[in-house]
């Protein structure tokens, strides 16, 4: 059965818009805060010729910072989308099939047993939000692959690794430092040798996804459609969603477990640019998931300035109800296609 596909007249200014949506979301994270920095002093401390607590705030406050709101939220945006698409279940995302839960489990046992190995944190993030990931669909097949079926066995698999992570603490308590943000997702005291590893991950998982964008085209015509030209839809299934796995795992292993973007950024880019392109799609949900994570990160920081809210709550209040109404959107579709059929 083909799915419904959205297509889109103007995608190519809603690339551009969307690219310059994330610019000024990010010259904005670099100037607010709560001290206001002056784009010329911004400017100027990232050519290296600033000087004195703006270039200091700047350089070692606010562009990690404003690095890993970018680098994360992009990562998430793709991993939802890549998810949404393989598993044709617009209800999916990283947060709420375990991905992101996975990632956060394994995570903490790297942190707890290998705590000065940093640079493994990215790699055991992956292993877990696969894990995860895995565990899900085996329980969904097991139990009947219905869209609902899929949500409830990703939130029952989220609750065992939450459950984890909470022993894991219990016997090691200093194993996450900050552990709240970590818990609802935060960027805050981030620094650079923190984002890198992700960043190698990230960035090898999204050129693959790029990649394998023609593929991914013909396998969201449908299973049987892409068999009969010759692809092997299984397998691409299961790179795609490790693939995935590594972009939520890598954003989780150092911002902890943010949810929603996954969720919200590739609809809100599917309905800008449509689906009659993978690739464009990829393209759209990055730059859409590193403007709103990183516009969602300046609210949490300003809305109560001086103090500061973790950008994991911000998003959780936006998220909630937009994952509400998807599943009274969802709940109403086949009523009105009953309603229809009965008046035929």
């Amino acid at each position: 059965m083909k799915r419904l596909r959205i297509s889109s007249t103007r995608p190519e200014p809603a690339l551009l818009g969307l690219g310059l949506l994330a610019a000024l979301a990010a010259l904005l994270s670099l100037c607010l805060g709560a001290a206001a920095v002056p784009p010329g002093e911004v400017l100027a401390a990232l050519l290296g010729r600033g000087s004195g607590p703006a270039a200091r705030i700047i350089l070692y406050a606010r562009l990690p910072r404003t690095c890993g709101c970018l680098l994360a939220g992009a990562a998430l945006a793709v991993s939802g989308t890549v998810i949404q698409g393989v598993l044709g279940n617009p209800l999916a995302a990283p947060n709420v099939i375990g991905v992101n839960a996975g990632a956060g489990f394994f995570t903490a046992i790297c942190a707890a047993l290998w705590p000065t190995w940093t640079a493994a944190v990215p790699f055991a993030a992956f292993l877990g939000a696969l894990g995860g990931v895995l565990l899900v669909l085996f329980i969904a097949e097991r139990t009947g692959a219905s869209r609902m079926t899929l949500v409830l066995a990703g939130v029952a698999v989220s609750g065992m690794f939450s459950a984890g992570i909470d022993a894991v603490l219990t016997l090691y308590p200093d194993a996450l430092n900050g552990y709240t943000d970590f818990r609802v997702g935060g960027v805050a005291n981030l620094a650079m040798s923190r984002i890198l590893p992700a960043f190698w991950v990230v960035l090898a998982a999204f050129l693959l996804v790029l990649s394998l964008a023609g593929e991914m085209d013909v396998l969201l015509l449908g299973e049987e459609t892409a068999r009969s030209l010759g692809l092997p839809a299984r397998p691409l299934r299961l790179v795609l969603l490790a693939l995935a796995a590594a972009l939520a795992g890598a954003a989780v292993s150092f911002a902890g477990l943010l949810g929603f973007v996954g969720l919200i950024a590739p609809h809100m880019t599917r309905r800008l640019v449509g689906e009659d392109s993978s690739a464009r799609l990829v393209l759209a949900a990055a730059l859409g998931g590193a403007g709103l994570l990183t516009l969602c990160d300046i609210v949490a920081r300003t809305i109560f300035a001086p103090y500061e809210l973790p950008v994991g709550v911000v998003l959780s209040l936006l998220g909630g109800p937009f994952f509400i109404w998807l599943l009274v959107r969802q709940k109403s579709r086949p009523s009105r296609r009953r309603k229809e059929a009965g008046r035929a």
